[in-house]
């Protein structure tokens, strides 16, 4: 039995929308074109052009902008203008149809090759409106539903594009407030990237000052002054260890479908752990033996550092889980003495920023950082209190970050839902302003 529509609203092939709104091809709203393809020694003279790798979701990414030989003609046709959506035509299925709009960026004028699909809305049409529309397409998988997939490369198609079927309000003012919330939402967001980006930056020269003694903690210098050593300057009070005189190493279960047995438990692979923190989502099960629990649990204050892919990728266990075990594609460290692991951790991750570990890496398809290398890379060797007081520093810095990044995890969620109500009229914002503006009208009288 179907739910019965509510008043004000209409089933479509689309789903249920407003009265007043209708379903209509996309190339029923304005002009849909590829660009052109890539001719290194075609007619004409070196005209600039974007492609797949210069549009992401919601920008344009001018880093890396190529030229190729259009003539008068063909540049004409190609030419983009400020309000032009792009769109990816050939990418992997799940990115397909990724869209940005175009807003002059590129200082010269600039076209755009058959990697993209360009959408220039009618003048009734708000482009700003099509494009969270196109994103949320792309978003909710719409795209590719409609792609032709050949190998790994899903490819959208401009007739396939024109024809999908969508809903739009009729009034181009609606189209606008929509998109103008939503761009409000997307600006929001965009500030607490800044902010993130701006934090961890300030946090980065925080730990290059800090963690090589280049700035002291106040209250810790008992010697003033600096010395040469294997790691290079660092304070007369100081000294240098190694990875392996300070901590037991200990790589994971390695797991073998026909081997492994005993009782399926929870355990840590690589993915699970990524800078500062674990990914529970990430938790799988494996069949271990009393011998392998006992051998591979972890306890809280355990420092897990990834072996493979990206080396040196580090977290502390706190005991999210009262019992769970990890992988041999991760080392698990255990202080011998009184080593700070934080400190540790922000070391691990001042040497990742800092190449440190390709010195220390093997490299077969993806690297990779040994037991026997990883205990040899020397470390820096301050007092233990010297250690606590400057992950501390850091650890403030990071709750700092982690409080931003919350919002702006929050800030998405919301912009989600706000595109699932407002791109399906569910909520009307015309509709309640207007709403309201005749109720104090009749307030007035």
């Amino acid at each position: 039995m179907s739910t019965p529509v509510k008043p004000g609203y209409k089933q479509t092939e689309v789903g249920v929308i407003p009265v007043d709104w209708n379903v209509k091809r996309v190339g029923s709203l304005g002009d849909v074109c590829a660009g052109k393809a890539l001719a290194v020694r075609g007619a004409g003279k070196l005209r600039p052009y974007l492609r797949t790798k210069n549009v992401f979701d919601g920008r344009i990414d001018l880093d890396d902008v190529l030229e190729m030989p259009m003539t008068d003609a063909e540049f004409s046709r190609y030419r983009l203008r400020y309000g032009d959506l792009l769109l990816n035509e050939g990418q992997s299925l799940e990115l397909v149809g990724r869209c940005a709009m175009y807003r002059d960026e590129y200082p010269d004028p600039c076209a755009i090759q058959n990697q993209l699909v360009r959408f220039r809305a009618n003048e009734d049409v708000s482009a700003s409106f099509c494009s969270h529309l196109f994103r949320r397409c792309q978003g909710t998988g719409v795209f590719a539903g409609i792609a032709l997939q050949t190998t790994s490369v899903a490819h959208l198609g401009v007739s396939r594009f024109q024809n999908l079927q969508l809903a739009w309000p009729r009034d181009k003012d609606e189209q606008e407030d929509i998109a103008e919330a939503l761009s409000d939402a997307d600006g929001y967001i965009e500030s607490l990237e800044q902010l993130i980006a701006k934090k961890q930056q300030i946090k980065q020269g925080a730990m290059q000052v800090l963690l090589t003694g280049k700035r002291r903690v106040p209250g810790h210098e008992i010697k003033p002054g600096l010395k040469t050593s294997d790691i290079g300057l660092i304070p007369e009070d100081w000294g240098v260890t190694k990875i392996g005189d300070e901590f037991h190493i200990q790589l994971g279960k390695m797991l073998d479908a026909e081997k492994n047995q005993g009782i399926p438990k929870p355990y840590l692979g690589n993915r699970a752990v990524q800078w500062g923190h674990i990914d529970l989502a990430e938790i799988g099960e494996v069949p271990l033996t009393p011998s392998d629990m006992q051998r591979f649990r972890l306890r809280d204050g355990d420092l897990l550092v990834c072996e493979g892919g990206e080396v040196g990728r580090a977290a502390i266990w706190r005991q999210p889980l009262d019992e769970c075990y990890y992988q041999k594609a991760l080392h698990r460290l255990r202080p011998i003495g009184g080593y700070n692991v934080r400190f540790l951790l922000n070391l691990l991750q001042l040497f990742s920023k800092t190449g440190v570990f390709a010195n220390y890496v093997t490299q077969t398809s993806i690297a990779h950082l040994p037991k026997d290398k990883f205990e040899t890379i020397p470390i820096p060797l301050p007092s233990t209190e010297e250690q606590s007081a400057i992950a501390a520093v850091l650890s403030e810095m990071d709750m700092e970050i982690d409080i931003i990044e919350a919002k702006f995890a929050k800030a998405c969620d919301i912009k989600q839902g706000m595109m699932q109500e407002l791109l399906a009229g569910r909520i009307r914002l015309r509709h309640e302003r207007n709403a309201i503006t005749v109720r104090r009208r009749q307030s007035v009288c």
